[in-house]
């Protein structure tokens, strides 16, 4: 690979996706008001809203509510959206092809962009043949973008090898694929691979820890930019027009966040992404899933002056 210097990409127009928390009432509902509104922010912003994601706890969600999600994304999200494609399974699975196919007929027949979200029947699918696996799977399909997650986000999770990614550029159908090991050394070697093999291919950020992989080339689809899509908007935009400066000063605050949000246990970041956007006047309760972890209390005073910063920098929306 070339040194790192070498391989940043001054002016790059970023294309970012941001998984949309579902928020919930203090009953344990879905408060579906508050999810229009914040599509609607992130609609807002420039970002292309993802639903279903680990970030709106798809795979927790029964189908029903998964269903509920695309049918709302659809009714705001005119102009297209992302959403994750589940097969709900357990440990010790078979991969079940047909229903991978089902939930993308679902997502792609109401104008959405499908991204398969790990299961243990996929993940249990032997290295070598995961590329052809895929293969099935969106045999048929228009568009579909693929998914890498590592397992401290889902324990279904599987980050592919090398040799694997190659072969997934391969397939026609899969656009892009999201990449989620929150290794850095991982993803700049998916883009040494990409870049040789099929520039077009979407390789999408997920590395919440190191969100300025967007200068190497990486595009992204994160949970952190739900805290403030107006701010990542920003910060894209300064990328864009060559104002480098501007750029680190957003980029640095959000990283922050990210280093306080994503710490152990990972997916307790939806919930101080819950309390930030209460923070932010934007949620009435900081509620989430019951099965996702709870941050303490003090992560709000935490998280305040990064909110107080991004605001003094002209980062954020009213």
């Amino acid at each position: 690979m070339r040194p790192l210097h070498e391989r940043i990409r001054p002016r790059r127009r970023i294309t970012g996706m941001s998984a949309v928390l579902l928020p919930f009432d203090s009953t344990g509902a879905v408060d579906w008001d508050a999810f229009d509104a914040h599509l609607g922010c992130t609609l807002d912003a420039g970002l292309l809203p993802a639903v279903n994601m680990d970030t709106g706890f798809g795979a927790e969600l029964p189908d029903e509510i998964r269903t509920q999600v695309l049918d709302h994304a659809v009714a705001v999200a005119r102009d297209g959206f992302v959403a994750g494609a589940h097969v709900r399974d357990d440990p010790g699975a078979h991969l079940d092809v047909n229903a991978y196919r089902a939930a993308v007929g679902a997502i792609a027949e109401r104008g959405g962009l499908p991204i398969l979200f790990p299961s243990y029947g996929l993940a249990a699918v032997p290295e070598e043949a995961v590329a052809d696996a895929h293969a099935r799977i969106v045999d048929g399909a228009d568009r579909v973008l693929a998914f890498e997650l590592g397992t401290m986000f889902h324990p279904a999770g599987r980050v592919w090898s090398r040799d694997t990614f190659a072969t997934m550029l391969d397939i026609p159908q899969i656009a892009g694929a999201k990449h989620s090991s929150l290794s850095r050394v991982e993803e700049w070697d998916r883009l040494a691979v990409r870049d040789r093999l099929r520039p077009d291919f979407l390789l999408l950020t997920g590395n919440d820890l190191a969100i300025d992989m967007v200068v190497y080339g990486s595009d992204y689809l994160l949970g952190l930019s739900t805290f403030a899509p107006d701010a990542f908007a920003a910060r894209d935009a300064a990328w864009a027009d060559g104002d480098e400066a501007r750029f680190w000063v957003i980029n640095d605050a959000l990283q922050y966040l990210g280093r306080i949000a994503f710490r152990a246990p990972v997916p307790g970041y939806r919930h101080d992404a819950a309390m930030f956007l209460a923070l932010r006047g934007r949620l009435e309760c900081d509620a989430t899933h019951p099965s996702s972890p709870v941050r303490p209390a003090s992560d709000r005073a935490l998280m305040a002056p990064i909110l107080d910063e991004l605001a003094a920098v002209g980062a954020l929306r009213t």
